[in-house]
């Protein structure tokens, strides 16, 4: 994990400049659907803080996180809120979010140490909460560019999810890399809820 925090590190501007302006808002507006208007939501590696601005200037409440120190100062001033540093495990909530969102960050875990933070989350959530996660989909698992990747298929998450308590697959759904000159990259969409 900390070579990949070390690349968030040093490569925060241009992570930033590739994600931050990128249109998500097909994804966004799913999740916040699924979401009770006002509710509160964990924005779980937050990255540029993209996600989390989104949330906020459509009325909810929001906890941002992120492991890269760099990223967390600059989401916070992006975002107007404090962005909490904190690695994945550190999670410690219990009934407090009526969603998490996690795209494209829990995909930095190895398969081991995904169950225990998905355990996590689901303890983080409120009854019925949803869960928006995604990873590269396909059998990769190891060090691609500088960081960690678990890539999974449909079968692959079903195995992971086997080993989580009360969450279950409401959703999941097959896309195309949004970044420009990404489309052939393909991912696994996921919403979660719990039960």
């Amino acid at each position: 994990m900390s070579e990949t925090l070390n690349y968030y590190n040093e490569n925060s501007e241009a992570f930033i400049n590739n994600t931050r302006d990128v249109d998500f808002s097909d994804t966004q507006n799913l999740f916040m659907d699924l979401v009770p208007h006002g509710g509160t939501i964990l924005d779980f590696g937050c990255g540029s803080g993209r996600d989390a601005k989104c949330f906020l200037d459509h009325g909810y409440v929001v906890d941002a996180t992120d492991g890269s120190k760099e990223l967390c100062i600059s989401a916070s001033k992006f975002t107007g809120i404090e962005v909490k540093h904190m690695l994945f495990q550190d999670l410690d909530e219990h009934n407090k979010y009526d969603g998490i969102w996690a795209c494209s960050s829990i995909l930095h875990l190895s398969s081991e140490e995904l169950p225990p933070v998905l355990n996590k989350m689901a303890a983080a959530l409120k009854d019925k909460g949803i869960i928006y996660t995604s990873f590269k989909y396909g059998d990769f698992e190891g060090m691609r560019n500088g960081r960690y990747f678990t890539d999974l298929t449909e079968e692959s998450f079903e195995d992971i999810l086997l080993s989580v308590e009360d969450l279950v697959t409401e959703k999941l759904w097959i896309t195309s890399d949004v970044r420009p000159g990404r489309g052939e990259e393909k991912w696994l969409n996921l919403i979660l809820r719990k039960i």
